[in-house]
């Protein structure tokens, strides 16, 4: 491959960069949270579902900023005159720098979840290794979103400002997602959404898995077996227990028995990341090769 060797040097890049290691200790340290709620979601299990917690808050935030200057950085220090100089076509210039970073940020994310896991095992014994296969891998596509999404915005915007507005704009849309599914399902329906007690709705509980955190969070409650729901495995517990009143969005609370959309099943959620990964990788080869590359 002839961008075998720009893969190389972005993932010597990543794995030499400060950022990467602080990202991996933040997944560790978020992820390894023990509760009684994920022992009884999961028993011992409980150490897979750590990888859950570690992944879906500072990961998706951290591969973007770790990948949003890919193409930016050669612009502002010129280097990219150099690059486009080599015999490299700039479809290979997107596909290289997308899977060197992947290869250096998955190498980062094997080394976060073997610490997981190590402390899980020491705490709690041993866990089922099918569904932690199933678990890294779910991760390690994540991952490879989110990268391709950085290098998307890296090919998309010609400014390093821009890009980090971007990255916040992000984040903070991440974290009230429900909340804005809610509101913009109650402005476009006239039927409030109470969180405590959902309608059983197919658009509204689909809507909440079109961001790739929550069709991550989906497929892996489905790998765990706790529920199908785009909230973390314990609050789902939590949300299926008998006079438990919590505020979260779960498939088989709200149906109770009702049919339920076959665009809701976990698997789906699969589908959804893998078009989060080759739509946004075609746009960024698309919009790099058409545009200003200086």
């Amino acid at each position: 491959m002839q961008w075998s060797p720009l893969a190389r040097q972005e993932c010597r890049t990543v794995l030499f960069s400060k950022g990467t290691w602080i990202l991996a200790l933040l997944v560790v340290l978020w992820g390894y949270r023990p509760t009684y709620a994920g022992w009884e979601a999961v028993g011992r299990n409980i150490t897979i579902g750590y990888i859950q917690i570690g992944a879906s808050l500072f990961l998706p935030t951290g591969v973007l900023l770790l990948c949003y200057q890919s193409l930016i950085g050669e612009r502002t220090s010129g280097s990219i005159k150099l690059l486009l100089a080599l015999p490299l076509t700039r479809t290979h210039i997107v596909f290289g720098k997308a899977f060197g970073r992947f290869l250096g940020i998955g190498a980062a994310t094997l080394l976060a979840v073997f610490a997981l896991v190590t402390a899980g095992f020491v705490d709690h014994g041993p866990f089922a290794i099918l569904p932690f296969l199933a678990t890294l891998l779910a991760t390690l596509l994540l991952v490879a979103v989110f990268v391709v999404l950085g290098i998307l915005l890296s090919a998309v915007t010609q400014r390093t400002v821009a890009a980090a507005s971007a990255i916040v704009a992000y984040f903070l849309v991440s974290m009230f997602w429900n909340q804005i599914v809610s509101t913009v399902y109650s402005a476009v329906t006239g039927t409030p959404v109470d969180p405590y007690s959902p309608p059983a709705n197919g658009p509204l509980f689909f809507a909440l898995r079109l961001a790739p955190t929550g069709a991550y969070k989906a497929v892996t409650n489905w790998i765990l077996g706790v529920g199908n729901s785009t909230e973390l495995f314990q609050i789902v517990q939590m949300k299926l227990t008998p006079g438990v009143g919590i505020n979260a969005f779960v498939v088989e609370s709200a149906f109770q028995g009702a049919p339920v959309p076959w665009y809701l099943h976990p698997a789906v959620g699969l589908v959804i990341l893998l078009v989060w990964l080759i739509v946004p990788l075609g746009v960024a080869r698309f919009a790099f090769e058409r545009g200003d590359a200086l």
